[in-house]
């Protein structure tokens, strides 16, 4: 995806802190690219971040079958066309596995190189154990990672994570066979939306959803949306983007009323009637979240899998989400940035409580692309902004680690190109972009969350 991969690789260890805290110079492997300031540069490799979005996988004694760092799995789907840096062949992981493991192999992997890796990174956890986790926050310079889970673990807690749920299933409480049917996509998804629900009906030590909508919003919604504050969520996760576009309507809970006791006890709900109580839930969800005091966060943009829909994400259709009166006191974190609606979301954050953050973009995109429409963000609304990974454990080649990696040394790059250019050009001068780049990588994060 890049081919001065030796200046980036020295941009990013400018950033890398010791396990001792302190951070490393610059080294002689290459030079700060010209069009990020020196100065600059070492404030912004200095700063300990916290990531907004990661899918966080469990350190030992976790033996490689936690799947719980996504509520839908994308690892199984059919095939898509991967964007460059995600293909066997990236430069970018070849520079990962030197960071972290201290290996000098190149991508793509042979299978007695991939088994390097793996013994490489095995060691490290057979080393650190259940510290590993934060073994690689350290190796990054990230103070907190929210990780985006069904549930938290051992060695996965506060203050070095902060824990996202998902409740994209408590919007789907009917049959989705129907639903399911409509791409091969949706029929993987969706019977893994109901072992979640099946999961909070248990908790509710219900067996299967109740027989009216009142009945279900005391006895499963709200409590879920409880017991997640209580475990310490700081916001939920909505993957909807995945199932159904983002055309969410106001419904009267009446009318969402009679579709969900029509069907609560069997039958099949029709496509037109459903939505209505999905959009009835959607809006529910998100006014009790903030009510509580958590955030809503949305998947954003493109997503994984040949049938994702691009058409139906537009952030704009949220837009009568973020005008309602009703949901006025929820924050709502747009997250990837939403490419190719770039523009649209930037236009979004004149919302009072609309966010977004970079998780996604910083992994798929150089730095010289993405500065183009930071700036742009940064330049109106740099208080809304926040730095994020979305970490994903993609291959055995290519796990959550190698993926931190990259996308941390990407946004510390793609920052210090914005903000220099920024300087440069006179729009702010250096206290300024220092102080911006404070808020994007930790300050508009910890007030969003009131975290330390």
């Amino acid at each position: 995806m890049r081919t001065l991969l030796s200046a980036r690789a020295a941009l990013l260890l400018l950033a890398l802190p010791l396990l001792a805290g302190a951070f490393a110079q610059a080294q002689s492997a290459g030079t700060i690219p010209p069009s990020v300031d020196p100065e600059l540069a070492r404030y912004i490799g200095a700063i300990r971040a916290i990531d907004n979005h990661a899918h966080t996988v469990l350190p030992p004694p976790n033996d490689g079958t936690d799947r719980e760092f996504d509520a839908l799995p994308v690892d199984n789907m059919e095939p898509q066309t991967d964007p460059v840096v995600l293909r066997d062949s990236s430069p970018e992981v070849s520079a990962a596995w030197q960071a972290l493991w201290g290996l000098h192999e190149t991508a793509p992997l042979s299978t007695a190189a991939l088994q390097r890796v793996q013994a490489a990174r095995a060691a490290i956890k057979a080393r650190e154990g259940v510290n590993y986790d934060n073994w690689v926050l350290d190796r990054m310079g990230i103070a907190t990672e929210v990780a985006n889970r069904v549930a938290m673990g051992p060695g996965i807690a506060k203050p070095r994570f902060a824990w996202v749920p998902y409740d994209d299933t408590l919007m789907f409480p009917l049959d989705n066979s129907a639903l399911a049917a409509a791409t091969p996509d949706k029929a993987q998804f969706f019977p893994l939306e109901a072992k979640v629900l099946q999961r909070y009906l248990q908790a509710a030590t219900l067996q299967h959803v109740p027989a009216t909508l009142g009945e279900y919003l005391s006895k499963v919604l709200l409590p879920t949306l409880q017991a997640q504050r209580q475990g310490g969520a700081i916001a939920i996760k909505f993957e909807i983007a995945y199932l159904r576009d983002f055309n969410f309507a106001s419904v009267k809970q009446d009318d969402a009323a009679r579709v969900y006791s029509t069907f609560a006890s069997g039958g099949v709900p029709d496509v037109t009637s459903y939505k209505l109580l999905q959009d009835f839930l959607f809006r529910t969800l998100c006014q009790e979240a903030g009510r509580l005091g958590m955030a809503v966060h949305i998947h954003t943009g493109e997503g994984a899998g040949s049938y994702f829909s691009l058409a139906g994400v537009n952030p704009m259709l949220l837009e009568p989400t973020f005008n309602s009166k009703a949901l006025r006191g929820t924050n709502f974190v747009l997250l990837h940035g939403g490419w190719p609606y770039v523009h649209e979301e930037g236009a979004l954050l004149q919302k009072p409580n609309v966010y977004l953050d970079i998780s996604q973009q910083v992994i798929l995109f150089s730095p010289q692309l993405m500065s183009t429409w930071l700036r742009e963000w940064l330049e109106l609304y740099p208080d809304k902004v926040l730095f994020g990974t979305d970490a994903y454990p993609y291959t055995p080649a290519m796990g959550w680690e190698e993926l931190l990696w990259i996308a941390t040394h990407n946004a510390r790059e793609t920052l210090g190109i914005t903000l220099t250019g920024m300087v440069r050009d006179g729009v702010v001068d250096m206290p300024r972009a220092k102080q911006i780049a404070d808020m994007v990588l930790r300050g508009n994060a910890a007030k969003l969350y009131k975290l330390q």
